[in-house]
């Protein structure tokens, strides 16, 4: 290995009492190859097995955990006792290449596809539309509903147990349910779960302190907690870096294992709010300093972005779309074979690259979504 890159394989202990082997994330990746009832095909098996050795730990794609939940066709279920097997399979793939496997948890609140939601009936904190792409108008959570969908995070959490994952990702990120209840776009109530930003922390925290719960009762092992958000919401009013800052704060003080920082590039800056000369990434990690580590990423396909990434402060570097363009990555450093890392997706690479169908057809669909492609 070069030592240049070293520090990238240093290992981690974390709070629940497990220790990774490296610094090294695998972040998630919707596949979009699961079945129409939420089971795992064997392709996106593969494809998530390829691309996860040498790592310190693997954050599946995410996994619904309530049948209103599901924002994306070929998104994997953990709604109900039935999809346990399933889930069994999939950290068994991820384990038997030698790394840690956490099992992420989300609901889609009003950006779930209403197509793929029971009677189309798309709910979110306060009946108002998410101007950045929502399907439709959702309807306002009643309270007693926002209670079973905390219950229904801590059962998919229990089921994550069952199934022998490592631990849970909690997605609070990309605009999905638990973001919405901390947004002041998307949070409009004036109850117990809106309106002060610590109103509008009450539903994200109950889910912490539920699925903490699950693994106190369930778990007979150490078990990994984690949470992961988006710092800032283009609206007005949204999310901003201020918000952001408070939020990761707030998370530093719920005795998690870490928190993942969702970022598009990790030389991003904040939008407002902040310090506009420092990276977000610099700035959360110094916001909660060493009380929780923090993962993050974003538009890393060398290793020296890598390495520059790590240097902002951060405990752990989450890799995506550069192990989608080459498998390899993680290895590859590790080895010293840095200068042979892949960079650019070909077209006529799929097979080799082993990437399910679904998730083939929505890169080159799009491909100012996944750079690097010819």
């Amino acid at each position: 290995m070069n030592p240049r890159y070293a520090p990238l394989f240093e290992p981690l202990a974390l709070r629940s009492g497990i220790t990774l082997d490296n610094r090294i994330v695998v972040a998630p990746m919707t596949h979009y190859s699961s079945r129409s009832d939420g089971t795992l095909t064997d392709e996106e098996l593969h494809f998530i097995a390829r691309r996860s050795r040498g790592a310190g730990m693997v954050v599946t794609a995410c996994a619904y955990i309530a049948p209103g939940g599901q924002d994306a066709a070929g998104e994997p279920a953990a709604d109900r006792d039935e999809t346990i097997p399933e889930l069994s399979r999939w950290a068994q793939v991820i384990q038997a290449q030698g790394t840690k496997a956490v099992l992420q948890l989300h609901h889609g609140g009003r950006n779930a596809d209403p197509g793929l939601v029971p009677n189309g009936d798309v709910v979110g904190p306060s009946a108002i539309k998410d101007e950045a792409g929502g399907f439709v108008l959702p309807r306002e959570l009643a309270p007693h509903e926002i209670e079973e969908l905390i219950r229904q995070f801590g059962e998919a959490a229990r089921r994550a147990i069952i199934a022998g994952f490592d631990g849970v990702e909690i997605h609070g990120a990309f605009a999905l349910l638990l973001q919405q209840f901390y947004s002041p776009h998307g949070n409009r109530r004036r109850d117990r779960w809106g309106g002060s930003v610590e109103k509008r922390l009450t539903f994200p925290l109950a889910v912490i302190d539920e699925v903490k719960k699950a693994v106190a009762s369930h778990a007979d092992r150490p078990f990994i907690v984690g949470y992961r958000f988006t710092p800032e919401e283009a609206t007005t009013p949204g999310l901003t870096m201020a918000d952001a800052l408070h939020l990761a704060d707030v998370l530093a003080k719920q005795e998690l294992d870490y928190i993942h920082v969702l970022t598009n590039d990790y030389r991003s800056r904040p939008r407002r709010e902040a310090d506009v000369t420092r990276t977000r990434l610099e700035l959360i990690k110094e916001a909660v300093g060493s009380r929780v580590p923090v993962i993050g990423g974003g538009s890393i396909y060398t290793a020296d972005e890598a390495l520059e990434a790590y240097e902002t402060g951060i405990d752990l570097l989450s890799l995506a779309r550069g192990l989608v363009i080459d498998p390899d990555w993680i290895e590859k450093v590790k080895h010293g074979r840095e200068a042979d890392i892949e960079t650019t997706l070909r077209a006529d690479a799929q097979q080799r690259l082993i990437i399910p169908d679904p998730l083939w057809r929505m890169i080159w669909g799009d491909p100012g979504w996944f750079p690097g492609t010819s």
